[in-house]
């Protein structure tokens, strides 16, 4: 069996690392786990039966990465590139995951948002090799089996959607695939999660997206979504499943559920699974890392503050949630944390008693007293907020007349467009610099250039999910973590702000720098590792003393392993397990 992994920062003497191989030939080529592609030495082609089947010259791992980089910047568009990374990450994984971590911040608009959603609109146009598993609603009472045939049983975090709602893009039915394959490459590449502990699921139950149902080339099930009890009833057949074929432990994370799915499903299994919900509770503690480093610059204290949601949904609902948790930890009541924030959602200021309908689930905890409103430039100007966070994939729903509105009310107006990918975007970063003066204090969900104005550049900050989930899962998968809490969200953002300098601030950043996301997501680790055997919840024992050495253990390495047998003087007293 090939070694998956290297040692080197692990536990393990690297004097004692023998790596060792059965595969041969082609074969060898063929396997991204131990393909190193021209890196192989004369003797490893000799052992592994290759040699002959590359070109004689031997070349670093420093100069592929070279010419991957070259090849990377001769493709015009960014779709190419996507898919040249993911024929990569096909072919050579050490070498997929050096490249993305040595290059972060161009790498991850390509293998993260925004591309990532047009990858999944193309995703049957440019489907070339499978990556996870497909699970339809047809295989309902065989689960474990189909799990059974995915060749790796060491499965510690998996990513999984239905498709139902891609980011900002809607019902992609199966071509959603590409988010959880996406979301794991990044628990690699920004943690270093071992990449063959991570399994991406697609679980197909049809689609409501009358365009692919019409599409000749739709690579899913032709047919109207399931819903009802025998949706329910599919997806407790795979969590039990999850659980049987890789244990309690195995991280499970939903991603782009719909709305009407992702809360109850969040409710019903976070205390029987290890699972989290990145759009309502990765996007909610990214937001407040950022609000908490806002208020750095605004001066003002969290419970100052007066926030209007753009939308009602996953984001805006988990964001608002996790600020409550923050200002209760300050000294706050709930009461008095609900009254600093008002939703709004298709129909408009969500009240108690508004003449569109009813308020109902996880909206009611937000309905106000207050008089109707249905035009959000109208609730702006009514309710007079010190920040404005759009989550509601409505491009262009922070109007100039909205922006210059805070900028008029507020000194430093907090103005987050975190919607995604980038034509969903509530405003861009000029538009929001250029009608607040440069005052605002700016994030969104996809990147955004620099901005000048005058003698100014400001550099907007990007409230990624990239920042939270990979060192989460980290800490989660190393502690053995079995139920994961609000409070761990919220000690992920409070790590996060607090990895943010004056540097950053003065910039207009209210994260770190996209380069220093290794960094970032090892820290959160470590933070949550400090949490979870304080509070006991980590399962795995015995504790370690050093949680900083403990933590970078656990990390993948991306340099190539030796498939040369080492003869090493081996004590007397110790039998030598190459001639035994």
């Amino acid at each position: 069996m090939a070694a998956k992994e290297s040692h080197c920062g692990g536990d393990v003497p690297k004097k004692e690392q023998i790596a060792l191989t059965r595969v041969r030939g082609i074969d060898v080529l063929r396997d991204p786990y131990i393909n190193k592609d021209m890196a192989f030495t004369l003797r490893e082609r000799q052992l592994l039966g290759v040699h002959g089947l590359l070109p004689p010259r031997i070349e670093t791992q420093d100069l592929q990465c070279y010419n991957i980089m070259q090849n990377f910047y001769r493709f015009e568009h960014d779709l190419d590139r996507y898919i040249f990374l993911m024929g990569l990450q096909d072919r050579n994984e050490k070498l997929f995951y050096r490249v993305l971590e040595e290059n972060v911040g161009i790498m991850m608009p390509i293998v993260y948002t925004p591309t990532v959603g047009l990858a999944c609109q193309k995703y049957g146009l440019i489907f070339r090799k499978p990556r996870g598993l497909f699970i339809s609603i047809h295989d309902k009472g065989y689960i474990y089996d189909i799990l059974c045939n995915w060749p790796e049983h060491d499965i510690k975090a998996i990513v999984v959607t239905d498709g139902e709602r891609i980011l900002g893009l809607g019902d992609l039915g199966c071509y959603g695939m590409g988010i959880p394959v996406g979301k794991l490459a990044l628990y690699t590449a920004l943690a270093g999660v071992k990449p063959h502990q991570c399994l991406p699921i697609l679980l197909d139950v049809g689609t409501n997206n009358e365009t692919l149902l019409k599409d000749p080339m739709y690579l899913g099930l032709k047919q109207k979504r399931v819903t009802g009890q025998a949706y329910d009833d599919f997806i407790e057949e795979f969590m039990q499943a999850i659980i049987k074929r890789y244990g309690q432990n195995t991280l499970v994370q939903f991603e782009d559920f719909g709305n009407h799915n992702a809360f109850r499903f969040l409710e019903k299994y976070r205390n029987h699974y290890c699972t989290f919900n990145d759009d309502i509770q990765g996007t909610a503690a990214v937001a407040v890392a950022g609000i908490l480093s806002a208020l750095r610059i605004t001066g003002k204290t969290l419970q100052e503050n007066k926030f209007v949601f753009q939308g009602a949904g996953e984001a805006s609902i988990g964001i608002a949630k996790l600020l409550i948790l923050a200002m209760k930890e300050d000294g706050c009541t709930e009461e008095e944390a609900v009254t600093k924030i008002y939703m709004v959602d298709s129909r408009g200021l969500i009240t108690k008693d508004r003449p569109s309908g009813g308020v109902t689930g996880e909206k009611l905890l937000f309905a106000k007293d207050h008089e109707h409103l249905d035009n959000l430039e109208t609730i702006i100007n009514n309710v007079k907020p010190t920040a404005i966070i759009g989550a509601a994939a409505i491009a262009g729903a922070f109007t100039p007349s909205i922006l210059k509105a805070m900028a008029s009310f507020n000194d430093r107006p907090i103005i987050f467009a975190l919607s995604n990918p980038t034509s969903k975007a509530e405003c861009t970063a000029e538009q929001a610099y250029s009608n607040t003066q440069g005052r605002c204090v700016f994030a969104s969900g996809s990147p955004f250039d620099p901005v000048t104005l005058g003698e100014k550049t400001f550099h907007p900050g990007q409230g990624n999910n990239a920042y939270i989930f990979p060192g989460i899962a980290l800490g989660v998968i190393c502690c053995g973590v079995r139920h994961i809490s609000e409070e761990i969200f919220l000690k992920s953002a409070k790590a996060l702000a607090s990895m943010v300098l004056q540097s950053d601030l003065d910039k207009g950043r209210v994260y770190p720098s996209l380069s220093k996301i290794r960094e970032v997501s090892t820290n959160i680790a470590i933070e949550i590792a400090h949490y979870a055997y304080k509070y006991r919840m980590a399962a795995h024992y015995p504790e370690p003393q050093n949680k900083d050495e403990f933590i970078h253990g656990q990390q993948y390495c991306t340099q190539y392993e030796s498939f040369v047998p080492q003869v090493y003087d081996w004590p007397n007293d110790v039998a030598n397990p190459l001639t035994e």
